[in-house]
């Protein structure tokens, strides 16, 4: 039987206070990391641990922790990725809601393994319970000496600052966060130069995730085998999923990372409604290619899901039912993509307004011969021609659509109506 980490708090009563908090063990990881480890022997934990980032990429966490480079004038800055703008995800909410000192301490712990004295969480403008809960919680951590100058006596000095975003998904985008916690308007930056050497105020910045950042504490008292036997060897640990859509039981999950994707929709999340057949699922956020049913056994991992076309990403795990046409769910996720884009790239800036002119066309009865062609040949255009990924994510979710759905998309040009509606 698994037991939640991460989600051990959540229905506490007043599990965002710091009492609770730390009756459950709470900052013993920081004290222990300031007592007993050096800054690179945290590093080489978490590299031993093989976290990998939960905000989508799953790049090694304690490798981008070693390219911050040991020496130089400037200062360093640790960046929380707490903007979660990807349609299908709500965990980092849950953390920032009910746990919030969870997240102080990872971000005290990393900060001191990469030479940090200041961070900020660049977090979601629409998430006013997280953003109040998370200034109580660094008051609260000022006043105990979590945070602040010579931390529990140490000569470590730390402060948390919170940045509220305006509703932006290009914001998600680390290098596109950098701008705007800057004052600039929020665009990807070309790399290299990546962040870890120059970042925020051109200086060496590491920008994690919001669950990224709540592992590192129970990986420090746990230690790195505990974390590496849960779930596969290259992608380890509990991992929070968000289950949402045509579902029975929708909600957030933490469970193993690898666990198969029909076990978690159809055992954990209760399968489909009443009198319907799970059609699709969507495993990582609409920026996720939509996996069929008959491909639901592979395992919700970040190796498994790119072997079998998709990504695991932040997820978030969106399920289709028999019900829904597939076309009209392509449509609405290239029209998010389309508002989304903050126009910096030809490919992006044009090539997803054509991609839902020609969607609405075909969802509207109206497509024409060779409509699924033009689309494909607008995916390959914009595929890997852009600074972010926002356009792949785009290309890559209409081509799966495309690939596995195509005689619902082939049904409205011939029949010039949506055999759904």
């Amino acid at each position: 039987m698994f037991e939640p980490v991460l989600l051990k708090n959540i229905d506490v009563p007043d599990g965002h206070l710091l009492p609770t908090y730390e009756a459950g063990g709470g900052y013993q990881a920081l004290k222990k990391v300031l007592r007993e480890h050096t800054p690179d022997e945290v590093i080489d934990l978490v590299k031993e641990s093989n976290l990998r980032g939960r905000g989508g990429a799953g790049f090694p966490t304690g490798m981008k922790w070693s390219f911050v480079p040991k020496r130089g004038d400037k200062p360093k800055y640790l960046c929380c990725n707490a903007d979660e703008g990807e349609p299908g995800t709500f965990k980092d909410r849950i953390i920032m809601e009910r746990d919030p000192h969870q997240l102080i301490e990872g971000l005290a712990v990393s900060a001191y393994a990469i030479g940090a004295k200041t961070a900020y969480v660049y977090i979601r403008g629409e998430y006013m319970t997280a953003i109040r809960r998370l200034e109580q919680a660094i008051a609260e951590a000022h006043q105990r000496g979590y945070l602040g100058q010579s931390i529990l006596g140490s000569d470590f000095d730390f402060a948390v600052h919170i940045h509220c975003g305006a509703g932006a998904y290009i914001c998600g985008e680390e290098t596109a966060m950098l701008d705007s916690l800057e004052g600039k308007r929020a665009q990807p930056r070309l790399k290299p130069p990546f962040p870890a050497v120059e970042g925020l105020y051109a200086s060496p910045t590491v920008i994690n995730n919001v669950e990224t950042l709540a592992c590192v504490p129970h990986i420090v008292m746990r230690g790195s085998r505990w974390f590496r036997e849960i779930g596969p060897d290259k992608s380890p640990g509990p991992k929070l999923y968000c289950l949402s859509g045509q579902v029975r039981k929708p909600g957030l999950y933490e469970l193993p990372m690898g666990i198969p994707l029909r076990e978690l929709v159809e055992n954990n999340a209760g399968g489909p409604l009443p009198g319907r057949r799970i059609k699709a699922v969507i495993p990582g956020g609409v920026s996720a290619p939509v996996i069929p049913e008959s491909g639901l056994d592979v395992g919700m991992d970040f190796d498994s899901l790119a072997a079998a076309g998709s990504m695991l990403g932040s997820a978030g795990v969106i399920v289709i039912d028999d019900s829904t046409c597939m076309v009209k769910v392509a449509t609405r996720i290239i029209e998010f993509f389309h508002h989304e884009s903050c126009g910096k790239c030809t490919p992006c800036r044009e090539g997803l307004n054509w991609v839902v002119k020609v969607l609405r066309r075909v969802e509207a009865g109206q497509g024409e011969p060779g409509d699924l062609e033009q689309l494909d040949a607008l995916c390959k255009g914009i595929f890997g021609n852009t600074f972010c990924a926002l356009g792949d994510g785009a290309a890559m979710g209409l081509r799966a659509a495309l690939k596995h759905f195509r005689d619902e998309f082939v049904a409205h040009i011939e029949e010039r109506r949506c055999p759904f509606h």
